[in-house]
């Protein structure tokens, strides 16, 4: 366990630290909750992984798009500092509206291609965003290739599940659709990466971003159990979407990046999951 930050805290925002202490949800890092003696509050990331590049897609989120993420105060490589926003990761049915309502909003900021202008992470796992003119090449290849390959050098993902992966890759141009447009996605929205008042999500956090098709971020909704159906029916109200076949089969499809990505981190349970999922699909 990392130890409090206070002389790099001190140091990045050019103050004395009154008080610090630890907050829950440092999966992959040490998160802190730090008072200065002048008064600011901030919320301080520490871990093993690159925090300039979650502090570049905070301020990319802020500058792109109405989401309410945290104000970015300081990041590099080592330590990230941003804007402490109060809140829980309470679920009702008032902010499983809201969340469809503001990620509805973000998903009608529309990008040039589908990819982003830097590399972004999930977590600690890189996600490479070259531009890309077509979503169904850019989700093979970008995500699931690349996820699996990963997995596959470090021997964390078998070769016979990677076979399976690869099979199931071969025919993504018939399982999937193409959007109308590229869609900025915050990428990792689940439970522990909201802050809510029980009426509103006040905050995103530890966003994933890129610019691809919105399913993939419904896909994540559904596969965490995040939100349920007042989530859904408010989506479909404000993008005006049909997403029958969506969760018929390609809610599935979409799930296969994230399971890697835990499969690659994880293990254990995600091994099943992945079999299962991949079963379910026919490979």
């Amino acid at each position: 366990m990392t130890s409090a930050p206070t002389a790099a805290v001190e140091a990045a925002l050019g103050g004395s630290v009154e008080t610090i202490e630890r907050l829950d949800g440092g999966m992959v890092g040490d998160v802190f909750r730090v008072e200065l003696a002048d008064g600011r509050v901030t919320v301080a990331k520490t871990g093993e992984h690159d925090l300039s590049t979650e502090g570049r897609m905070l301020s990319s989120l802020a500058a792109e798009s109405d989401l309410p993420v945290p104000e970015v105060y300081y990041s590099d490589a080592d330590l990230l500092c941003i804007e402490y926003v109060e809140g829980e990761s309470t679920i009702t049915p008032a902010v499983e509206r809201d969340a469809a309502r503001q990620l509805a909003d973000l998903h009608r900021v529309e990008g040039r291609a589908f990819g982003f202008p830097f590399d972004t992470l999930t977590g600690p796992v890189p996600q490479p965003n070259p531009w890309t003119e077509r979503w169904v090449p850019f989700y093979r290849d970008q995500r699931v290739r690349s996820i699996c390959d990963r997995a596959s050098r470090a021997g964390t993902l078998s070769d016979e599940l990677a076979a399976r992966v690869e099979r199931a890759c071969a025919d993504f141009e018939s399982l999937l659709t193409e959007p109308e447009a590229p869609a900025l996605l915050h990428g990792d929205a689940w439970r522990t990466n909201l802050l809510t008042d029980g009426q509103r999500v006040t905050a995103f956090l530890d966003p994933a971003c890129y610019y691809g098709h919105p399913e993939i971020e419904l896909a994540y909704v559904d596969w965490t159990e995040t939100f349920g159906d007042a989530f859904f029916d408010r989506y479909r109200r404000e993008r005006g979407v049909e997403l029958a076949g969506f969760f018929d089969r390609r809610r599935f499809v979409y799930r296969l990046y994230p399971l890697l990505v835990h499969v690659h981190l994880f293990g254990g349970q995600y091994r099943a999951e992945l079999a299962e999922t991949l079963g379910r699909l026919g490979y």
